[in-house]
């Protein structure tokens, strides 16, 4: 008798194949979730150009808060996209991911919303807005950001001031330089600078990049030669110019 080891030796690999995948499928499917419960809540926020709103003790409270914190719990009872879905509900949250390990750990991590404005207006409204133009309740936590006074709406908010926002947050340069915005009567803005006492003049906030560029340079070859608190009043409104008025003694 003659023995086809060829056939033999597929026989042989297709039976141990078969036994792997009856020992893998039994561990995948071994309960282990069962037996262990969270022993850990490990929270990743993710920062952005501003330091934004949350910490750690803030998102546990807030999934407390929404009875959805999972220390202690059994594993095989949390689920992660529950867990994900309330931390959006968040007004700070841009997005939330979460996932558990085997050794018992929940996994969070999370990236705010980033605010670029603090809008204090006229008409009363006090509110933080984001780079999406929406608007954040104003918490107890101090942001070193820029401020917006004067005569703003909510639309003007959104449609105005977030483009200018954005760009004056990823500028280093006037993110530390301006200390607020002042809404005219008129639509037209002045700025409030950090360093120095005058007042700058923008007029209506179109080409607005051109005009801080050209204020920029005078800031770094004029002012700095000329002093800081030579002028009272810096105005930039006109393209190719710069008109300023000098302090009264």
């Amino acid at each position: 008798m003659t023995i086809d080891w060829k056939k033999t030796t597929v026989i042989i690999l297709d039976i141990a194949l078969a036994a792997y995948l009856v020992l893998a499928i039994t561990a995948f499917n071994k309960p282990d979730d069962v037996a262990k419960v969270c022993s850990e809540v490990k929270i990743d926020i993710q920062r952005d150009v501003t330091d934004g709103f949350l910490n750690d003790e803030d998102v546990r409270d807030f999934l407390k808060q929404n009875k959805a914190y999972p220390l202690a719990k059994p594993m095989n009872e949390i689920n992660p996209r529950s867990i994900e879905e309330v931390l959006r509900q968040s007004p700070f949250v841009e997005n939330a991911e979460c996932y558990r390990t085997r050794e018992g750990k929940i996994c969070i991590t999370l990236k705010q919303k980033t605010p670029i404005l603090r809008v204090k207006a006229d008409n009363g409204d006090d509110y933080y807005l984001d780079n999406h133009g929406s608007m954040m309740s104003n918490t107890r936590y101090p942001s070193n950001l820029i401020i917006a006074t004067g005569h703003i709406s909510r639309k003007y908010a959104q449609k105005v001031l977030t483009p200018i926002g954005i760009t004056l947050i990823n500028n280093k340069f006037w993110q530390n330089q301006i200390e607020q915005i002042n809404v005219l009567a008129d639509g037209s803005m002045e700025i409030v600078p950090r360093v120095g006492e005058h007042i700058i003049y923008i007029g209506r906030p179109t080409n607005l990049e051109k005009k801080l560029q050209r204020l920029e340079k005078f800031y770094r070859y004029g002012l700095s030669v000329a002093g800081w608190n030579k002028y009272s009043y810096i105005s930039v409104e006109f393209d190719n110019q710069i008109i300023c008025k000098k302090k009264q003694k």
